[in-house]
């Protein structure tokens, strides 16, 4: 019952906002070596985008398994996150296509560029 009494206590105090640990905003503990990295921060916190793929196949997996045991809820909500994740994976590989297009575009005018260049060089030299 003691052990039981101090997880009670330190939930209680989870709570209340009591807590012995510092908080975010203090970086006291770390020395002047790591100042070049204090503003790190992830590009999409909380999402693991990367493996999009992985996951669609998971939950579909998931989804169909639970809908053979019969739990249609349950295999409706995975379907759910599967769709999800189509979703982003679409939305990256249309930001893929346009960001090549747009290299394609810049890498175009720097040769056209390059281009009017030599046409004025020689016209000069001429």
């Amino acid at each position: 019952m003691v052990t039981f009494r101090n997880n009670n206590n330190r939930r209680n105090n989870f709570r209340r906002g009591d807590r012995n640990f510092k908080s975010n905003g203090d970086r006291s503990k770390y020395s002047s070596s790591f100042t070049s990295t204090d503003n790190f921060q992830r590009k999409s916190p909380g999402r693991n985008n990367h493996n999009a793929s992985k996951l669609i196949e998971k939950y579909n997996n998931l989804a169909r398994e639970a809908l053979s045991g019969g739990d249609k809820i349950l295999s409706e909500n995975y379907f759910q996150h599967a769709d999800h994740f189509t979703r982003i994976l679409s939305e990256q590989e249309v930001f893929k296509k346009k960001k090549q297009t747009e290299n394609v575009i810049a890498s175009s005018e720097i040769e056209n560029k390059s281009e009017l260049s030599d046409t004025n060089k020689i016209e000069k030299s001429s």
